[in-house]
C-alpha cells in the first residue's frame, strides 16, 4: 500500500505555464469515423491565456476535433501534442491532470448527490501533495457554476441545464491548465451562458487554455479571444472575432446568408441572419 501511493506521489505534476505557452497542438490531424472522412489535415494551436473557439455547421468536426485534442480518439493522420508531447505518450493517470474534458451531455447511472458528482474532478490528484486542495476546489467550482444549493440534491433529479453547469462545476474542481469543452452553453438559459462564457475567460485570465465548441456565433465574438471555423472537416479560418467572423464567409459556411454588425455601444461583432421578407 505505502508502496502504491509513493508511486502515487512520484507522479510527474504539471508546472505552471507561461501566457502563451502552447498546450495542445494538431498537426495535420485527419480524422475517421464510421466510414467517412470527418477531419483533413487540421492545424490548430491551443495557448495559455486564450480563449479559442471552435465554429462551424453541424456536421463540420468540431467535436471530432475536440475529441482529438482530449486524446480521446486515435487520428488516422498527423499528431495531437499536450504541453509538447506527443497525446498518446501520456500516461492517462497524468493526462487526467493535465486537460479537462466536458462533453456534450452528461449522464449517470446511479443517483449520486450533486456535491459527490463535483467532486469526481478531483479524483486525478488523489496520492499527489494537490489532493489537500479537494475540498476548497469542489467550493470554488459550486460557488461559481452557481449550483452550491443543489448540492444534496440527486444528480438525475436535476433540469437539463443544471446538470450541465454541474457537470462544468466538475471540470473546473479538476483544476488543469488545459480546458475543453463541448457545447457548454446548448442546454443553457440566457443568464448562465453569459455565466459560463464569463468562466472561460477567467480561467484564461488566471493562465488556462480554454478550447470551446460553440453554435452561438454572438458568443464566440463576444468572448473568444480567437475563433477557429471549421468547415466540411477542415480549417476554413482562424484567428481574431474580427479577422474571422466576416458575413461572405459564414454565409458561405453556414449557406445562409448573414450580416456582421458593430454593436452601437460595446463596438462587438454582431452576426445577424438575412431574412426575406
Amino acid at each position: 500500500m505505502r508502496r502504491a501511493l509513493f508511486a502515487l506521489r512520484e507522479r510527474s505534476l504539471p508546472p505552471p505555464h507561461a501566457p502563451g505557452e502552447v498546450l495542445a497542438e494538431a498537426r495535420g490531424l485527419s480524422v475517421g469515423l464510421g466510414g467517412r472522412r470527418v477531419l483533413t489535415a487540421m492545424d490548430l494551436l491551443a495557448r495559455a491565456g486564450e480563449v479559442l473557439a471552435l465554429v462551424g455547421p453541424n456536421g463540420a468536426g468540431k467535436s471530432t476535433l475536440l475529441s482529438a485534442l482530449a486524446a480521446d480518439l486515435t487520428p488516422d493522420e498527423g499528431a495531437v501534442l499536450l504541453s509538447g508531447r506527443p497525446a498518446a505518450d501520456w500516461p492517462s493517470r497524468e493526462l487526467a491532470l493535465r486537460r479537462a474534458v466536458l462533453p456534450q451531455s452528461a449522464t449517470l447511472s446511479f443517483p449520486f448527490p450533486v456535491t459527490e458528482v463535483v467532486r469526481m474532478g478531483r479524483a486525478p490528484w488523489a496520492g499527489t501533495p494537490r489532493e489537500d486542495e479537494d475540498e476548497p476546489a469542489v467550493r470554488e467550482a459550486m460557488a461559481a457554476t452557481e449550483v452550491t444549493a443543489l448540492g444534496a440534491r440527486s444528480f438525475p433529479s436535476l433540469s437539463g441545464g443544471e446538470r450541465a453547469r454541474v457537470a462544468l462545476a466538475r471540470v473546473l474542481a479538476q483544476r488543469t491548465g488545459l480546458l475543453l469543452l463541448d457545447e457548454p452553453t446548448a442546454a443553457l438559459d440566457l443568464r448562465h451562458q453569459e455565466l459560463v462564457l464569463r468562466i472561460a475567460r477567467e480561467r484564461a485570465a488566471a493562465g488556462d487554455a480554454v478550447v470551446v465548441v460553440l453554435h452561438d456565433l454572438n458568443l464566440a465574438a463576444a468572448h473568444a479571444d480567437r475563433v477557429a471555423v471549421l468547415h466540411r472537416g477542415r480549417l476554413a479560418a482562424e484567428g481574431s472575432p474580427k479577422e474571422v467572423l466576416r458575413a461572405p464567409l459564414l454565409s458561405e459556411v453556414y449557406r445562409q446568408p448573414v450580416e456582421v454588425i458593430p454593436h452601437p455601444g460595446t463596438g462587438t461583432l454582431l452576426v445577424l441572419p438575412l431574412r426575406g421578407s
